[in-house]
């Protein structure tokens, strides 16, 4: 088991995203093997976003690089360094106002 370098994978991504004619990258960290668990952090181009889509179940944001505006239900929430949140059960979108990367936290379990 090893540490992941956050910081690095930040740099990475936001490398790629800026390269990427979408203006974001992705890349999950865990998850992928069967885990009720998954992160992905997400990297955007400042100006570029995620439009409006579903919300995946249980979710929380952590913006780990710039600043960013998420979008529920119409209602704007500017989020800056640093802040962290739990995604609302609602449909959202995800705009980059500076270049950015957040860590998605999603719970994959089947709902009871």
């Amino acid at each position: 088991m090893d540490p992941i370098d956050l910081a690095a994978v930040v740099e990475d991504q936001l490398e790629l995203a800026r390269a990427e004619t979408s203006g974001r990258h992705s890349v999950t960290l865990m998850g992928d093997r069967g885990t009720d668990l998954r992160q992905t952090v997400i990297a955007l181009a400042g100006g570029r976003r995620l439009h409006d889509h579903e919300s995946p179940g249980e979710a929380t944001l952590q913006v780990l690089r710039g600043d960013v505006i998420l979008t529920v239900d119409g209602t704007q929430q500017p989020l800056a360094e640093g802040a962290y949140l739990a995604i609302p059960p609602a449909r959202h979108g995800l705009e980059a106002t500076t270049d950015a990367a957040v860590l998605l936290t999603v719970a994959t379990r089947a709902r009871d």
